[in-house]
């Protein structure tokens, strides 16, 4: 089989065929080492680009490291994977021509909250690289999120109302009210010098010591 890497329109470098493929041939395996998915999160954690294939049950990865770790993601594919007793072929699923990029639709189902976009161009791209159905979960999560955040807000402001209601209803104290003057003059009792007015020098006896500060 022909195969050659070369600049690509669809993302980086592609994957061609130099010679015609017919519909259902296996075009290449997907070859690398087999490691568990919690080895490939420490080895590319702060990686933005990675080769990784999922296999069996989704504990596995194949680290990309031969040809068709080139071949790109379309949403108009003309291959296919297929896992055969742990090894994955890339398969024709149509006729190709000589000079074409091989592609194959990614379905990509693990990413946290990364984004995916998908470059192909096909009429009917879907804009991702994700499956169909990791993109419906994704959607039903975002909505479970905006409906617990807006109740959460709605809470929140049914809160706030009611303690504005309960500083509206608590009884208000009136300032006193100022006293009138009589207009009477009091008269000061003047002491008399027979009798002058005693200074104690003593300390009163509940008098405390201020504390120093």
């Amino acid at each position: 089989m022909g195969l050659i890497v070369r600049s690509s329109l669809i993302h980086a470098a592609g994957c061609y065929t130099t010679t015609p493929i017919a519909k259902g041939t296996r075009v290449v395996e997907y070859t690398g080492p087999i490691i568990d998915k919690e080895e490939a999160d420490r080895r590319y954690e702060h990686k933005p680009i990675t080769y990784l294939f999922g296999i069996g049950d989704g504990s596995k990865v194949i680290d990309g490291h031969g040809i068709a770790m080139f071949i790109n993601h379309s949403c108009d594919a003309n291959c296919e994977t297929e896992e055969i007793d742990g090894r994955v072929w890339i398969m024709a699923i149509r006729d190709i021509a000589a000079g074409e990029e091989l592609c194959y639709d990614y379905c990509l189902y693990d990413g946290d909250d990364e984004e995916a976009p998908c470059n192909c161009g096909a009429k009917k791209c879907r804009g991702s690289m994700y499956s169909a159905e990791e993109l419906r979960r994704r959607k039903r999560l975002a909505l479970k999120r905006a409906k617990e955040q807006a109740a959460a807000k709605k809470k929140k402001a049914k809160s706030a109302t009611k303690k504005k209601q309960a500083r509206t209803d608590s009884p208000r104290k009136d300032p006193p009210k100022p006293t009138k003057a009589s207009g009477k003059k009091t008269l000061q009792r003047k002491t008399s010098p027979a009798s002058p007015q005693r200074k104690s020098t003593a300390p009163p006896k509940s008098a405390k010591k201020a504390r120093g500060k």
